[in-house]
């Protein structure tokens, strides 16, 4: 019989019960709850999981914040200002200093910066980044997993225990040297046979390694580690089973690193991958088995369902039934829960979707049918090949008048009428800002207040004319605070947007938006991709209404504020039947079309925020320069038509800088600020060492943790920033929007932040 698996299933609830168990405690101090709501959801989607046929059902992939803070404890990889290298999250201390790892505090008095966070592979999840010493000692703490085990053994689970494999979390930490990671493989593989152990005594079974470096251009450290890890490993293991996941792409000129792996199973991703069966299987030894991803584990679109069964069907008959698994592509964390909570969207739409339970149907529905039994899932069966041609052949879908203009697009759209110094002297004529200009990257808090307003509106409590002036209250408020702290630049708040992504699909054509569609981003942040199915155009202005009244009420410049085309599509559920490219432009002329709009309406500084450039970069750098080609024209599209005077912003989150910064000059946006103060400007040298060109407001305030930065800690990383960057392009703002942070530690950062670059204007005097 044909085995189905799985690697990982959502953490935070169809309707996020995770995240509001984590806000409580992190304001009560209060564990006992979160604790409680946390065994809820593992046991809720083991039975799930149980319940729709899974024999592989993963244990250890539920996380209070991240996985691989998981992994850096459960290694006892914890840095020496979080205190000693080892601690058990399952006592309250152990969970306080947990959260310290993750989120930042104060100790005694004394400031404690967070881990460092980045995106893990090419996802829109955010993953903690563990920090190595040159001499890091590891040392298993098996306790959280060994609980986790014995809950799902108690349940009946068919538990395999999943864990990031050792290559993988050395390659996705960073040594505080700046040394090679891998280095470190014999001890941390040391740690983590000492897990295993650890984990065979308490009645693991099985055990899944996820490698997703091996789709990745591996060094020639890393290629020489897998070998002996994961021997050592095999051995450990003993009669448990052992499988390598290898997500989000082909394995490609790593396969026959992972062909010659000592374990029981490779899992291989044939979604990202596509078309790779059968070199696979010819590169494959005897009794290797592979456990194949045909079910797409990040995207939303119902798979159809007969060609993925001749797959299976293949390879079981190359292969025989026990040597082979199906499985989604990668963990489906990146998914929503159950699409069973959308009973308001539109049915015919509804029926082209699938979800994280929905996905594990799929396979239960495969391998009934490989297994001969397709008499018990006709009636499903039917249903999917319906849907599949009704997606094709619906009118909803293409929009000629959108094709023409796509196909209309010339070169210079999407070129600046004048280079950067000619814009800068016309933009600073116009602007008059001083030296190290102050601003924020967009939103303002949202309060619960801000969140019943748009739950009453939105249930019909109240009318349209009451939430708008309630609206216009709120950024009122803001404008006035934010003269008062004496900022340079003003921003309106957002308080309209539920999302900087969600917000312009509820106003364009194309989209579609979910009521519980939540995925984690991090921790306890959520958010709600929408649903990219069709052509896409703007039937009217998205945000100029706002950005103008905003602009009424103040004499200082207000930036506008849009989230660029490439962020749009990383950030949406995006539709898979043409190419990126395309999506990509469709969504740059809508943008275009409201920057047009806002010039129009007097606004002369507008953000387009492109914080998932990055993050939508191939894993190979083969592929690399045909993304960043047509990545970066989307963004030039859209900014394109802005007179020299008018100012255009973007904005990025944590990345790796250096393998784009080609990229971010190509954009040619007049000013980028990005977050910089986790890596203590570090990211700056990637700018520095490109020569870049424009202007840069590097992020001071990390705003991802909730304690307040003091006068010294800003006053250091502006120092770092001007001795990198100089003065005269530079900028002062936080790392990010502040739409997750109180009024109250925002005022308080705020004030911090104005005061220092007041502090620096008299430092050049």
């Amino acid at each position: 019989m044909t085995v189905t698996a799985n690697l990982g299933f959502p953490r935070l609830g169809v309707r996020r019960e995770l995240k509001w168990a984590l806000e409580r405690a992190w304001r009560s101090g209060d564990h006992a709850e979160l604790r409680a709501v946390a065994a809820e959801l593992r046991a809720r989607h083991w039975k799930l999981q149980v319940d729709r046929g899974i024999e592989r059902v993963p244990v250890g992939d539920f996380s209070l914040y991240d996985h691989m803070l998981d992994a850096a404890v459960a290694l006892g990889a914890v840095p020496q200002r979080f205190g000693t290298d080892g601690f058990d999250v399952l006592t309250d201390e152990g969970l306080e200093r947990y959260f310290l790892m993750a989120r930042g505090g104060d100790v005694g008095g004394v400031a404690v910066t967070p881990l460092e966070m980045t995106k893990w592979f090419d996802t829109n999840y955010h993953q903690l980044v563990p920090e190595l010493r040159p001499d890091q000692p590891f040392r298993a703490h098996p306790a959280r997993l060994v609980s986790e085990l014995e809950e799902a053994h108690g349940a009946g689970v068919p538990a395999r225990v999943a864990l990031v494999g050792p290559i993988t979390f050395l390659a996705r930490s960073k040594r505080t040297d700046g040394g090679d990671p891998i280095e470190l493989v014999d001890a941390l593989v040391a740690a983590q046979v000492e897990l295993v152990d650890a984990l065979r005594a308490a009645g693991a079974p099985a055990f899944c390694f996820d490698e997703s470096l091996l789709v990745t251009d591996l060094s020639p450290t890393a290629r020489a580690a897998f070998p002996e890890a994961y021997a050592r490993i095999r051995e450990a293991a003993g009669d448990a089973e052992v499988t390598v996941a290898a997500s989000f792409g082909a394995l490609g000129p790593n396969l026959d690193v992972a062909m010659g792996l000592p374990v029981d199973f490779v899992h291989i991703d044939l979604v990202r991958g596509p078309g790779r069966l059968d070199e696979v299987m010819a590169a494959r030894p005897e009794g290797l088995g592979l456990s194949l991803g045909v079910v797409d584990g990040r995207n939303i679109w119902r798979s159809d369902l007969d060609p993925v069964i001749d797959t299976v069907r293949r390879a079981v008959e190359r292969l025989g039934p026990e040597q082979v698994q199906v499985a989604p592509s990668c963990s489906l964390l990146h998914l929503p829960v159950d699409l069973s909570a959308e009973d308001a969207m539109d049915p015919r739409l509804r029926s082209w979707l699938a979800f994280a339970t929905e996905r594990l149907d799929e396979l239960r529905i495969i391998a009934a049918v490989v297994d001969g039994d397709e008499g018990s899932v006709a009636a499903e069966l039917a249903d999917n090949r319906a849907a599949a041609a009704s997606r094709r052949s619906s009118t909803r879908v293409h929009d000629p008048a959108v094709g023409a203009r796509v196909a209309a697009i010339t070169p210079a759209m999407a070129r600046r009428h004048s280079p950067y110094a000619t814009r800068a002297r016309r933009q600073h004529d116009e602007l008059a800002l001083p030296v190290f200009p102050t601003t924020t990257i967009g939103s303002f808090p949202q309060t619960p207040e801000i969140r019943r307003l748009r739950k009453r509106h939105r249930d019909g409590d109240i009318d349209r004319a009451t939430y708008d002036a309630e609206l216009r209250a709120a950024i009122a408020d803001t404008v006035a605070f934010q003269e008062r702290l004496g900022l340079d630049v003003l921003v309106h708040g957002e308080f309209e947007r539920t999302d900087m992504v969600e917000y312009f699909g509820d106003r364009l054509e194309g989209f579609a938006t979910t009521v519980n569609g939540w995925v984690q981003s991090y921790g306890s942040r959520g958010v709600k991709p929408p649903i990219i199915f069709g052509d896409i155009r703007r039937p009217s202005p998205m945000t100029v209404e706002w950005i103008t009244y905003a602009a009424s009420l103040t004499n200082k410049p207000m930036k506008a504020m849009l989230t660029g085309p490439v962020t749009i599509l990383q950030w949406s559920f995006v539709r898979d039947d043409q190419p990126e490219a395309i999506t990509a432009n469709q969504v740059a002329l809508a943008l275009r079309d409201e920057v047009d709009d806002l010039v129009a309406a007097g606004i002369r500084i507008i953000q387009i925020d492109e914080p998932a450039l990055r993050e939508g970069l191939p894993l190979r750098a083969a592929d690399r320069a045909a993304y960043l080609d047509w990545a970066t024209e989307a963004f030039r599209l859209s900014a394109g038509s802005a007179p020299d005077e008018v100012q255009v912003h973007t904005h990025m989150c944590y990345a790796d800088f250096g393998d784009i910064i080609d990229a971010i000059v190509d954009l040619d946006a007049d000013v980028i600020s990005m977050e910089a103060s986790r890596s203590a400007m570090e990211l700056l040298d990637d700018f520095v060492a490109r020569d870049y060109p424009n202007e840069i407001g590097p992020g001071i305030w990390d705003i991802h943790s909730p304690r307040v930065p003091d006068d010294a800690e800003l006053d250091a990383l502006l120092t770092r920033a001007v001795e990198r960057f100089g003065a005269e392009r530079l900028w002062v703002n936080p790392d990010c929007g502040l739409k997750t942070r109180g009024w109250e530690e925002t005022t308080a950062s705020l004030e911090h932040l104005v005061a220092a670059a007041h502090r620096a204007r008299s430092r050049l005097r």
